[in-house]
Order: C-alpha cells, then sequence, then structure tokens
C-alpha cells in the first residue's frame, strides 16, 4: 500500500485532541465550585479521562487499521457489539453539535448584541449556517480538516484558555477581593445532598473524546510510538488549562447570573471589565466562535470514518460507503448533518437556550456512555482474547493493570449513567410535570437511537443468512 503524501505530525494530532475534547464553554460551569473543582477535576481525571487515554493509547497502537472502536469492540466482541460501539461515537454527534454550536451563536452575539444569546431564532439561525458550512469544509482531505483542528484549538481555546488565566493571575497579584475562599476544608466538597452527587457524575466525564481520534491512526508515522505521545500531552494540556482557568474566573467572577449557554463569554466580559478592557470582549467572543466552529469541523470525519467501515462490511446501506476523491465519507457526512439539523429544533421548543443546551448535552453524553463501557470491557477481553498482537503502547501492570484501570472507568460510567437521568435543578424546580418529560425524552432518545444498530445489524444478518440458501434453490 502506498503511503499517503499527507503525514500528521505529533504536535498536529494532539492539536486535533485538544480541539476535540477541552472547550472553554465548560470553565464557567467548573468555576462556580469554586475551590473544591480542584477535587473534582483530579476525581474525573483518576476515574474516567487518564483510563480513557491509556486504553485509547493501547487499542490504537496494536490495532491501526481503519475503523477505530468498531474495530477494537468487534475483535472482542464481534461486530453486533461494534456496530453499537461505533454508532453511539456517532449518534451522540447529532445532539452534541447543536449544543457547541449554540454556544457559538451565544460568543456570536457578544460580539455585537448579547442579548440575542438567549434569543432563539437568532440561536437556531447560526446552528443550522454553521453546521452545514462545517460539513462543507470538511468535504476536503484531511490536511485541511488537520489545519482547522490545529488552528482552532490554539486560536480558540488555548490563546482565550491562557488570557484567561493571566488575567486571574493579575487579579490576585494586584490584592484585589476574591470571589472564593481557599482552604483545606474548601477543597473536599460535601457529598451528601443530590445535587453535589448530580455535579461529580457529570465532572467526571467532562473530557470525553480521546479515542475518537484513533480513526487518524494510519495518518501519522510510527503510531505505535507517536500515536501514545500525543494522546499523553494533550492530556496535561488539557488538565492544565481547564483546572488554571477555572480557578481564574472562579477567583474574579460572581457564581450567579452565568448562563448556562453563554457563560464563558459572560465570564471573559466581567475580567475585562474588571480591568479596564471591555473593548477586549468581542475580539475573545470571535476566538471563541471559530474555537466552537473548528471544534464540530474535527468530530464530523473521525466517527464517519468509523460509520464507513460498518457500511463497507455490509451492514448499512450501499450510499453510506460513497467517498469523494479525497476519500471522505461525503453521503455520511450529509446524513449526519441533516439529522443534526433536526436535533437543533428542540432550541425553538425549550423553555430557553439554556434548557436546549443541558437537554442535548445530557442526550450526548447518556450515548455517548455506552460506547465507552463497550470499549473499556473491550480492552479488558483483548488482553485474554487477543495477547499475541502487539501493541507499541501497553497499560502497565499485566493483567492486573488492566482490569484496575477499566475497572474504575467501567463503574464510573454505570454511576454517570445512572445519575444522568435525574433531572437538574433547573427543571425540577419547573414542576414534577417539566421533571417526567425530561427523564422521558431522555429515555426515549437513548432507547430509539441504541435500538437503530440492533435493528440494521439483525436485518443485515438474515440477509446473509437467507442469500446461501436462495443460491442452493
Amino acid at each position: 500500500m502506498a503511503e499517503p503524501k499527507h503525514k500528521l505530525s505529533v504536535f498536529t494530532l494532539m492539536m486535533i485532541n485538544v480541539a476535540a475534547i477541552l472547550s472553554l464553554r465548560s470553565l464557567p460551569g467548573l468555576a462556580e465550585y469554586g475551590w473544591s473543582l480542584l477535587f473534582y477535576l483530579a476525581l474525573g481525571s483518576l476515574c474516567f479521562f487518564i483510563p480513557s487515554a491509556l486504553v485509547s493509547a493501547e487499542l490504537a497502537s496494536g490495532w491501526d487499521e481503519d475503523g477505530g472502536v468498531y474495530l477494537w469492540v468487534k475483535e472482542a466482541f464481534g461486530s453486533k457489539w461494534g456496530f453499537v460501539a461505533i454508532f453511539m461515537q456517532w449518534v451522540e454527534n447529532l445532539p452534541w453539535f447543536p449544543a457547541v454550536l449554540a454556544f457559538g451563536a451565544s460568543a456570536i452575539a457578544y460580539t455585537f448584541n448579547p442579548p440575542l444569546a438567549e434569543n432563539r431564532l437568532f440561536v437556531f439561525a447560526v446552528i443550522q449556517i454553521t453546521i452545514w458550512v462545517s460539513t462543507f469544509l470538511n468535504f476536503r482531505d484531511m490536511k485541511m480538516s488537520a489545519f482547522f483542528s490545529s488552528s482552532g484549538a490554539i486560536v480558540g481555546t488555548i490563546v482565550p484558555g491562557i488570557l484567561i488565566i493571566i488575567l486571574g493571575a493579575d487579579h490576585v497579584l494586584a490584592g484585589e477581593p476574591l470571589q472564593i475562599t481557599f482552604s483545606a476544608a474548601a477543597l473536599v466538597p460535601d457529598m451528601e445532598s443530590l445535587q453535589q452527587l448530580m455535579l461529580l457524575a457529570a465532572l467526571l466525564v467532562s473530557f470525553t473524546g480521546m479515542e475518537m481520534s484513533a480513526v487518524h491512526v494510519n495518518d501519522v508515522r510510527d503510531p505505535g510510538i507517536n500515536y501514545p505521545k500525543a494522546i499523553f500531552a494533550a492530556a496535561i494540556l488539557i488538565i492544565a488549562l481547564s483546572a488554571m482557568g477555572s480557578l481564574a474566573i472562579a477567583m474574579v467572577v460572581p457564581a450567579d447570573g452565568v448562563s448556562l449557554s453563554a457563560g464563558v463569554c459572560q465570564a471573559f466580559d466581567k475580567l475585562f471589565q474588571v480591568h479596564g478592557m471591555p473593548y477586549m470582549t468581542p475580539v475573545i467572543c470571535l476566538l471563541l466562535t471559530y474555537g466552537a466552529l473548528t471544534m464540530v469541523i474535527t468530530w464530523m470525519v473521525g466517527p464517519s470514518k468509523g460509520i464507513r467501515e460498518v457500511a463497507r462490511e455490509g451492514f448499512l446501506p450501499p450510499s453510506w460507503q460513497k467517498v469523494n476523491r479525497y476519500g471522505i465519507p461525503t453521503n455520511i457526512l450529509l446524513i449526519q448533518s441533516g439529522l443534526s439539523s433536526v436535533f437543533s429544533c428542540v432550541v425553538l421548543f425549550m423553555p430557553t437556550v439554556s434548557s436546549a443546551f443541558m437537554f442535548m448535552s445530557a442526550l450526548a453524553v447518556q450515548l455517548y456512555l455506552i460506547m465507552y463501557l463497550l470499549m473499556f470491557a473491550a480492552a479488558i477481553k483483548l488482553r485474554y482474547k487477543r495477547p499475541d498482537v502487539k501493541r507499541g503502547y501497553t497499560i502497565p501492570g499485566g493483567q492486573a493493570g488492566i482490569w484496575i484501570v477499566c475497572g474504575i472507568a467501567i463503574v464510573t460510567c454505570i454511576f454517570v449513567f445512572i445519575f444522568g437521568f435525574i433531572p437538574p435543578q433547573s427543571v425540577r424546580g419547573e414542576g414534577m410535570l417539566s421533571s417526567i418529560r425530561y427523564v422521558g425524552s431522555l429515555l426515549a432518545g437513548v432507547g430509539l437511537l441504541t435500538a437503530v444498530p440492533l435493528y440494521f445489524h439483525k436485518r443485515a444478518s438474515g440477509r446473509n443468512h437467507t442469500a446461501p440458501a436462495a443460491e442452493n434453490t
């Protein structure tokens, strides 16, 4: 096989991971919990983020063919569960894209008219436009996609993140009053309330997506060495920026009055006002908008390549196999964007943009957790089923090591999945009917979307069984 002309560097792959995972829109939510946010971040890193990075590095460096998580789970449990895993990774993007782009719409609004951040029609229009712009930008080769991922991670995430940290540090050094209290007692939160347990559940899986870049493993030179390098470098950068950026906001900005979709824009606005630089708010919001756009661009192609592998094996209609001259699965991208556009209509019917943002994010997480449960279980299974496969990186500790790492991650996923169906405080405050509607919608979404790959796999398997019989008649 001829080597592709363009190979991704370790830095570019690291930036793809940063662009896919790190989002500044989560920082105000973390900042609300003050000093204890470090406890939540540390626990989330140890129980989920680091295990997902370790498992992704081992599996991608051992199975470096196209397919990513589909290939790993298929090797362990067969094509049916491989199909379910990659479909969950792909379909969770359908509600997630609008959630990210609702944040992008809010950032755009803050550049010229902040009240538009809660205007449903404006947010809906921005979501529709950016989904389709992102789709057609992805029709080019991986070189262009890699450029957007790298530039978006740097300009739209890392630079604003570092700026938040600098402004927070300047506030502290200037001796200004702080909004949070630093003490050992404040570090560990009280876990007796339902709200704190729900927060813990949400933050345990706040860093998802490390395995997504595995579909690019063939685009990297010496993947057995360079892929784990990129993963671990990205993990360090993501944890550091999240912790320091959230603390910087917590020290300067009061926790109340920040919306879920526009929080980071409001935080920047207040940071700049404190420092006498209000003219910087529109500039930084444009950078955040670009970061949100490139985050969507990064996520569009990865899972779609895995879905194409499923189609090539006959479990989806032949039209899903189509690629353009750059090897991009264009039909799958079009289907994905069309369905995501439909999901974005929830913005028009939920009470506020923030509540729509919350529901779409919750549905995306529930679907994604199903994939992670299968991925972690596959990593354990493959240690026993395929010990002959050479891995460029292996989780240390032998069989005990893989059981500890994956066992902790599996327990974490189950805990988060259960708590994910509990309505947030803002929904419970609207009454019993709102809570029932919220839970019912989540259950229906998870059940329906999980049934889709099982149905298609069963139908394709039935055709494969009847075809030989037909030939013999």
